[in-house]
């Protein structure tokens, strides 16, 4: 079997960045203590989930991807365990330009790069647009230590386009680092990532914040979970409290399932130019 073990950061946002950087560190070190090898962090991981409100104060949880305080930090957490992570930010490319960025760091500490949410909502308590550009550097995939992986985030998981990108692109695994609360969108949340894991024949391992936050009285309902490629959940977090969330898996399992589901075969991308013209 090829495999990897890999880990879920589920927890909650407080309203200092030093406090959830260091809450996040200790959560990786529990993760290392049950072995884990590629560990992802919750979207916007040094924040409360300020997007609840608007207010310019909240600029200042921006930093350089990759050469800020938090990825810098990460790396050295990354090199320690010898853990590659999965680092969600709100990223400032420029005063005035934001992005809500996920870095990917190696195993020997060292960066990869990045993604930015493709997709930026604006509504009631999701006001995005107020904090953050369209992300604008497509869908690319990371070579770890341990497998190729994408990333997706959050409000980009109700759009099939980017997910079956990454599986074009390599990703073997996806992780879809999200903050959601109950209400609208609950009945789809085992729906969609299960598939995008069916559709691209890979794993996906999907976080959401847990608890209530100090900007609102939303409940973020956790329920953390990886999913195969056969969209079968194999581990699944509680909806109440933070855990970490370790799980092994077999990437064998993407190729199993392709060659029985032959989606990569069948596509007609030569019949889908409608789809981007309008």
């Amino acid at each position: 079997m090829t495999g990897v073990r890999s880990a879920l950061i589920q927890t909650f946002g407080s309203m200092t960045m030093a406090e959830n950087v260091e809450r996040q560190i200790a959560l990786i070190g529990k993760a290392a203590d049950q072995g884990a090898q590629i560990t992802c962090l919750q979207e916007l991981a040094t924040g409360p989930y300020f997007r609840q409100v608007q207010d310019p104060k909240y600029y200042e949880f921006a930093e350089a991807v990759p050469d800020g305080p938090t990825i810098k930090r990460m790396s050295d957490v990354a090199k320690k365990y010898n853990m590659a992570l999965v680092v969600p930010v709100y990223e400032q490319e420029q005063t005035g330009v934001y992005y809500n960025t996920a870095a990917v760091i190696d195993a020997d500490g060292s960066y990869l790069g990045k993604y930015r949410k493709t997709h930026i909502p604006q509504v009631h308590g999701f006001w995005e647009k107020y904090y953050f550009r369209p992300g604008n550097l497509g869908y690319p995939t990371f070579q770890t230590t341990f497998a190729r992986i994408g990333v997706y985030i959050c409000y980009d998981r109700h759009f099939p386009e980017g997910a079956r990108a990454l599986g074009l692109n390599g990703a073997e695994i996806v992780y879809i680092p999200s903050a959601t609360s109950r209400g609208l969108s609950m009945h789809l949340w085992k729906i969609e990532q299960v598939s995008h894991a069916i559709a691209n024949g890979y794993w996906v391992g999907t976080i959401n914040r847990v608890g209530v936050e100090p900007l609102g009285d939303d409940d973020f309902y956790g329920t953390s979970y990886f999913v195969n490629p056969r969209g079968e959940i194999t581990a699944e977090a509680s909806d109440k409290e933070e855990e970490v969330l370790v799980s092994d898996l077999d990437l064998d399992k993407n190729r199993e399932v392709r060659n029985v589901w032959q989606f990569y075969r069948d596509r007609r991308p030569d019949q889908y130019a409608p789809l981007v013209e309008s």
